[in-house]
């Protein structure tokens, strides 16, 4: 039985229930922005492997940090316990992203990292006590799958089973020059009731990589601030150079109260999740009433190992090599996007950071299940190349080191799709 065959009859992939649905790919190895199948076939990875690999698969060194790791602590509770991985990893972020996050908070994976924020701001109003009960989003946001997660993005067919079971958020429109006052006069007139406003900074990247101006989000951040609303920064995605930056946040003055991190934050090797705060969110829980505790916690917090290859990852993206690599990314995306924007099949491009989107001209049909989305992700991968577009919206989102050449022939496929579909 081929291991597809062994995949088919047991594991139950995301996605992928429709009974047209294509097989999984089986891969063995990776290597660099490369994958290779069973069959020795490569893929150049296009979108990091839904956005987590940011320095390449298998990476020597992140490997060589995860297997000395493994020889000396694989996991230890954090209730009551520490370790000199995650002490580390915590020091050497809080010294990178907005100088009022002060502590940090494990868990593991992005959804919960979310959820761990939430939690934090509702709880910080009842411990302090306040009746603030509302949470602010942006319209089609995406904060992740759980429950509170999934409350807090916007209202489509993944959650349309779950709808009568999530609680009210208040959805605003992303800011721009021509609504931003009515946006600041819905925060005004919400008032006292509204307890935080959670965002993802300058892209919204399941909604079809839709990106705003910093000026924009910075002044509804400062009015927020003025309203005493709590301000979340969901970074999961954005974090550690995808924007161009370290963090999507160095584009804007004001700060947010909490930011939440993972995917990049392990160079997609394994699942870690991070929320940080400010010291006035953690002081509202420290206190001899024990009611007032964060009662939030994972089996595999600051999982030692995944700190280790955190470390690793930080280690690399830091690197000066590194930046230049995602200016170099950002320059080749900016000249391509250039070169396609007039193509009659190109409604529109748009780039942030190492992160290029077109929208392709489809009529009417614009919907995530946009026939157009198939086509374009078989033609690709019939050429040895992941992209997986969101409805009629091919993105690039490549691990930073990608080569010229493989970029190139990425462009160049493209633009042989322009003609063929």
């Amino acid at each position: 039985m081929s291991l597809v065959e062994r995949d088919l009859a047991v594991i139950w992939h995301p996605y992928t229930q429709m009974k047209t649905a294509l097989p999984p790919v089986p891969i063995v190895r990776g290597e660099g922005a490369c994958l290779y199948d069973e069959n020795g076939k490569r893929y150049i990875d296009g979108v990091s492997s839904w956005w987590v690999n940011i320095h390449g698969h298998a990476h020597p060194y992140i490997a060589q940090k995860v297997a000395e790791q493994l020889k000396k602590l694989e996991h230890v509770m954090f209730a009551g316990f520490t370790h000199e991985g995650a002490v580390e990893l915590a020091e050497r972020l809080l010294a990178i992203i907005p100088n009022n996050q002060k502590k940090v908070f494990y868990s593991d994976n992005g959804s919960t990292a979310v959820e761990v924020a939430m939690k934090m701001c509702l709880q910080y109003w009842h411990n302090t006590g306040n009746d603030r009960t509302k949470i602010l989003a942006f319209k089609d946001a995406y904060h992740g799958d759980t429950f509170g997660a999934m409350a807090v993005s916007g209202r489509s067919a993944f959650t349309a089973p779950f709808d009568p079971l999530l609680f009210e958020v208040e959805f605003i429109d992303l800011p721009n020059e021509n609504n931003i006052q009515d946006l600041k006069s819905q925060i005004s007139n919400l008032g006292s009731e509204l307890a935080c406003f959670i965002f993802e900074p300058l892209v919204q990247g399941t909604a079809g990589m839709i990106m705003y101006k910093p000026e924009h989000l910075n002044e509804l951040m400062t009015h927020c601030r003025k309203e005493g609303v709590l301000m979340i920064a969901d970074e999961i995605f954005t974090g550690f150079g995808r924007t161009g930056k370290l963090f999507a946040t160095d584009y804007v003055t004001e700060q947010p109260d909490m930011m939440c991190f993972s995917k990049g934050l392990t160079g997609g090797t394994m699942a870690l999740g991070i929320t940080t705060c400010t010291q006035q969110v953690y002081d509202a829980f420290l206190s001899d009433d024990k009611l007032k505790t964060l009662f939030h916690g994972h089996s595999f917090t600051a999982n030692p190992v995944a700190c280790s290859a955190a470390l690793a990852s930080l280690d690399l993206t830091l690197q000066d090599s590194t930046m230049q690599n995602i200016s170099r990314i950002i320059t080749m995306h900016s000249q391509f996007a250039e070169r396609i924007k007039h193509h009659p099949k190109i409604r529109t491009t748009r780039q942030t950071g190492t992160i290029l989107a077109m929208e392709w001209e489809t009529g009417s049909n614009t919907s995530y299940f946009s026939n157009l989305r198939d086509r374009l992700y078989t033609y690709f991968l019939d050429a040895g190349i992941i992209l997986r577009p969101l409805g009629n919206i091919l993105y690039i989102l490549p691990p930073y080191c990608i080569t010229d050449d493989e970029l190139t022939y990425i462009y160049r496929k493209i633009e042989q799709a322009l003609e063929d579909i």
